[in-house]
C-alpha cells in the first residue's frame, strides 16, 4: 500500500514555516502499515495542484494533502479539487454551524467569507474539524482515497487520528510495516560500516538497513514493509541482539536513546557526582544533563568560562599556562577539567575548550578545534577533536564527544 503527501502553501516554499505536518502524518501512515513513497510541497497555484494530486493518483492508492483550505482568496485547495472530482459545491449545515459557534465564542462575526467554511464539494465525504472551521474532505476514485486536511498542525492531527485512520484502516486492508532502532556511538559511520559489515551481508532479504548519523552517534534502523509484524519484530530483536553483542562498547540504546540518559543512568545508579566546565560549548553540556528529570541527584554544577580571566579567577587555571599555550590546549583544558571537580566536590567532571568559529582559527588551531577533558577520581584524560567548521555543528559535535569521554570514564576504559 503506497502514499503520497501533499502540502500546500507559498509560506513553505519560501520558508516562512516549517513543514512539520508531513512528518505527523507520514508517522501516522506507516504505523498503519502504508508506505509513504513522497512527500511534496507546492504552492497556491491551480495547475500545480491539479498536476500534483493527479499524479498522486496515478501512482498511489492513498494521498493525503494539507493546507490551502482557509476562507480568504488565496486558499483555493477546495475549490480546485472539486473541479478535479467534477463536483459541484453544496452548503454543509453542519459545518456551518459549528464554524458559527466557535466565531461567536470568540467574539468574531460570521460573514460571508467564514460562512464559506461551509461550501464543500457533493463528491467528498465531510470529516468534522471539531478543532477548527475547515472541514476535512474525502475523495474515492477508483478505489483511490484522496483526502484533504486543513494546514494548521493541532486540526490536522486530531482529523488523522479521529478521522482519517479509522476510515483508511476500515477502508483498506493493511499488512504491517516494522521499524527499529538501534543507537551507537563512538564510532563514525564508514567505520561502524566495516565492523558490522559481516552481519549486514548476513541479514534477511526482507530485512533493510538504513544508517542515520547524528552528531556523536549513528542511527542504525532495520525495516521492514508490509509484513506479518511480530514475527518480523522477533526477528529484528533477534539480529540486533546478536548486533550489540558485535559492538558492545558503542551500543547505546534503542529507538529515542541518547548517551546522556545512558550516563545519566550510571551516574544514578552508583550514587556519583559531575561537574561541568565548558567554554566554546557555552552550557550546552549542563543542558543536556539538566533537561532530564533526575539530574539533581548528581549534577553538582556547571560552569561556562567562557573568559580567561574566568578560567583563572572559577576554575584556578594557571595564567601563565594560558599565555603560554593558550585557552585551547591540553595543559588548559587538563586544568579546567580538575578546577571544576575541585570548586563542586564532584566525583566526575568533563571540560570543554575549542574554537567554535566562524572566526578565531589559525593554521595551527582552524575552527573545530576542541580539547575534551574529564577529569575522575583516578586522574585525568584530555583528547584533541577536529569537530567541523559551522559554529552550530562545532558545539554539538564537541558536546557529543565530551559526553562519550565521560561515559569511557564511568566505564573505567
Amino acid at each position: 500500500m503506497k502514499a503520497s503527501i501533499i502540502t500546500i502553501g507559498d509560506e513553505i516554499l519560501i520558508g516562512q514555516i516549517v513543514d512539520t505536518n508531513s512528518v505527523s502524518i507520514a508517522k501516522h501512515l506507516n504505523a498503519a502499515g502504508i508506505v509513504v513513497r513522497e512527500k511534496i510541497s507546492i504552492g497556491d497555484e491551480r495547475s500545480q495542484i491539479v498536476e500534483t494530486v493527479t499524479r498522486a493518483l496515478e501512482n498511489n492508492q492513498v494521498t493525503i494533502i494539507t493546507g490551502g483550505l482557509g476562507p480568504t482568496k488565496d486558499d483555493i485547495t477546495k475549490k480546485t479539487l472539486a473541479e478535479l472530482f467534477h463536483s459541484e459545491m453544496r452548503y454543509d449545515e453542519t459545518v456551518a454551524a459549528h464554524v458559527e459557534k466557535m466565531l461567536t465564542a470568540r467574539g468574531i462575526e460570521f460573514n460571508d467569507l467564514n460562512r464559506s467554511q461551509a461550501l464543500v464539494p457533493t463528491a467528498c465525504t465531510v470529516l468534522f474539524n471539531a478543532y477548527g472551521t475547515a472541514p476535512g474532505m474525502w475523495f474515492e476514485r477508483d478505489g483511490h482515497v484522496v483526502v484533504s486536511l486543513p494546514g494548521v498542525p493541532y486540526e490536522m492531527e486530531h482529523l488523522m487520528q479521529d478521522e482519517v485512520m479509522p476510515r483508511l484502516k476500515a477502508h483498506f486492508s493493511l499488512r504491517q510495516i516494522v521499524h527499529r532502532t538501534m543507537i551507537t556511538a563512538g564510532l563514525a559511520e564508514s567505520m561502524l560500516a566495516k565492523r558490522i559489515e559481516s552481519w549486514e551481508n548476513a541479514l534477511p532479504p526482507y530485512l533493510k538497513l538504513a544508517y542515520l548519523p547524528n552528531p556523536g552517534a549513528v542511527r542504525l534502523r532495520l525495516s521492514a514493509y508490509e509484513v506479518e509484524g511480530q514475527s518480523v519484530a522477533r526477528e529484528i530483536d533477534r539480529q540486533f541482539e546478536a548486533l550489540r553483542k558485535l559492538i558492545p562498547h558503542y551500543f547505546i540504546g534503542f529507538e529515542t536513546a541518547s548517551i546522556q540518559e545512558l550516563v545519566h543512568g550510571i551516574l544514578s545508579e552508583h550514587g556519583w557526582s559531575l561537574a561541568t566546565a565548558e567554554s566554546c560549548t557555552g552550557g550546552s553540556i549542563a543542558a543536556r544533563f539538566t533537561a532530564m528529570p533526575g539530574a539533581s541527584a548528581y549534577f553538582r554544577c556547571g560552569v561556562v568560562a567562557y573568559s580567561n580571566d574566568a578560567k583563572v579567577d572559577l576554575l584556578g587555571v594557571n595564567a601563565d599556562d594560558i599565555a603560554r599555550y593558550g585557552a585551547v590546549s591540553e595543559q588548559v583544558i587538563r586544568q579546567m577539567a580538575e578546577g571544576v571537580r575541585r570548586v563542586a566536590r564532584a566525583d566526575y567532571a568533563v571540560a570543554t575548550s575549542g574554537i567554535a568559529g566562524p572566526t578565531g582559527g589559525s593554521a595551527e588551531k582552524p575552527v573545530g578545534t576542541v580539547w575534551i577533558a574529564v577529569a575522575t577520581p583516578r586522574g585525568t584524560t584530555a583528547v584533541l577533536k577536529q569537530c567541523g567548521a559551522d559554529r552550530g555543528q562545532v558545539i554539538d559535535r564537541a558536546s557529543a564527544f565530551a559526553i562519550s569521554l565521560l561515559r569511557d570514564a564511568l566505564n573505567g576504559i
